[in-house]
């Protein structure tokens, strides 16, 4: 099931009694791309990442991870997975050093902790306790336990989840340099801003299926929907319209205006509009 992907999933399925979690899902994602699932609570998302990450069993369907059926996973192949979960656990008496020093005993080859704790942004940290830290160096610090093993696939739950906006930038840098490293990153978020910055792709998951993969730009045919046009009238007022050729259309109100068009914008949908649509959102 391999062909150059990292995961590779068919038909799977998960129910919990009369409850259908996962109801026939088929995903590929390629070695070496950030992947990102995208869907609503409740959708499916979380029992199927779990899945992949060995976590959970599954009722029905092939999986493939690295190779491997994560139903069966080996010391081999937990050493080639990275998990950022929406919380590592508790090591409150622990600096940040010795709680990444003690997770790369786990790994054959694991990277340099100290660098590690640089990666993340918890440099000027790594001798605090981490009861101490805030949320968001919390966060930063289940990244780092996530990433100390060097690992070929790694999976990111929510993982900005109390970054302040500057963090985040700096936490997709991050991300950046692992993929260009040929990192594999499946990355599951509700910041659709963060999955238009970093995926490959991203594939949008509702009622316990796969509703559509695409590239962020093209997801829904976004490129070849309406643009809208708004501007003032001269009453105050806004006026809109959309148009296939929106760039005929600003040249006809410049004329019509003699010039500058008052309070003009050009839109097409963004990657939340696709969003909310997919998944029914009215």
């Amino acid at each position: 099931m391999d062909d150059g992907l990292a995961i590779s999933v068919r038909g799977l399925r998960r129910a919990y009694g009369d409850n259908v979690a996962v109801a026939g899902v088929d995903l590929a994602v390629r070695r070496g791309e950030v992947f990102a699932l995208l869907g609503p609570n409740g959708a499916g998302k979380t029992t199927t990442v779990e899945i992949l990450e060995g976590y959970r069993r599954r009722d029905a369907g092939e999986v493939s991870v690295l190779g491997v059926d994560p139903a069966r996973p080996t010391p081999d192949w937990r050493a080639r997975v990275g998990i950022v979960l929406q919380g590592a656990g508790e090591f409150d008496e622990l600096t940040v050093r010795e709680v990444v020093g003690h997770f790369s005993a786990f790994y054959p080859q694991a990277d340099d902790p100290v660098k590690v704790i640089e990666r993340v942004g918890l440099g000027g940290k790594a001798g605090a306790r981490t009861h101490t830290l805030s949320g968001g160096q919390r966060r930063r610090l289940d990244v780092a336990l996530g990433i100390v093993g060097r690992p070929e696939l790694l999976f990111l739950d929510e993982p900005t989840t109390g970054f302040d906006p500057e963090a985040r930038r700096e936490f997709w840098e991050l991300i950046r340099d692992l993929s260009a490293a040929g990192t594999t990153i499946l990355l599951t978020t509700h910041y659709l801003d963060e999955a238009e910055a970093l995926a490959d792709r991203v594939g949008v998951i509702a009622a316990g299926r796969i509703v559509a993969v695409a590239p962020p730009a093209r997801l829904g045919d976004r490129q070849e929907a309406l643009a809208t046009v708004s501007w003032r009238t001269p009453g105050g007022g806004v006026e809109r319209a959309q148009s296939a050729t929106p760039t005929a259309l600003v040249a006809e109100l410049a004329a019509r205006f003699g010039g500058e068009v008052p309070g003009l914008t050009v839109t097409r949908p963004t990657l939340e509009d696709v969003y909310l649509r997919m998944i029914g959102h009215r």
